[in-house]
């Protein structure tokens, strides 16, 4: 496979990923030389259940969107015990926000419930995208839009004073998913 180097990073061939290009293409009308350089800035990854994509305690250095299969958003409590926070499938970007805008620790755990896929961006190419793509400040400001009101929308489902309204929440919230974990 041939590399190409993008913001002082070897990165793999440039490649496109229709499922990624047709979600940027939501938000704008990229060219498709546009979606080839997105798409080189991506290193695929995959994480077995159990693995995690970030964890509390350390600081974000990248962004992932998810290909297939299914994180979830988790903390421990002072007893040990793991309690979910909400989920988060394909054809969604993940990335613990706060931590990598303020290069802060994380608070909570990113842990593949399935298999999942995810084209992984390093903190400095998605950076570098803002320098040779007019519009991805833009863009950025949406997607991390979006992000945050998911998040919230994600988190208010599972939040409830009895575990079969919660159920029925998510059930709602994320159709589907509770045949795969």
């Amino acid at each position: 496979m041939k590399s190409v180097t993008f913001a002082g990073l070897l990165l793999p061939a440039p490649m496109t990923d229709s499922r990624l290009d047709n979600f940027l293409l939501r938000f704008h009308l990229f060219s498709p030389q546009q979606l080839q350089l997105i798409g080189s800035c991506a290193v695929p990854r995959t994480y077995p259940p159990g693995s995690y994509f970030s964890e509390a305690g350390r600081v974000a250095q990248e962004i992932g969107f998810i290909v297939a299969g299914v994180f979830r958003v988790c903390y421990f409590d002072r007893e040990g015990t793991d309690h979910t926070k909400y989920f988060i499938e394909e054809n969604h970007f993940v990335v613990d926000l706060q931590s990598y805008q303020y290069q802060q620790p994380c608070t909570e755990y990113v842990q593949a419930v399935t298999e999942t896929q995810v084209l992984v961006f390093p903190a400095r190419a998605w950076q570098e995208l803002s320098l040779t793509i007019v519009a991805w400040p833009q863009v950025e400001q949406k997607l991390f839009t979006q992000a945050l009101l998911e998040k919230l929308n994600r988190r208010s489902a599972l939040v409830s004073p009895s575990g079969a309204t919660r159920y029925t929440q998510f059930l709602v919230t994320f159709p589907g998913l509770a045949n795969r974990i």
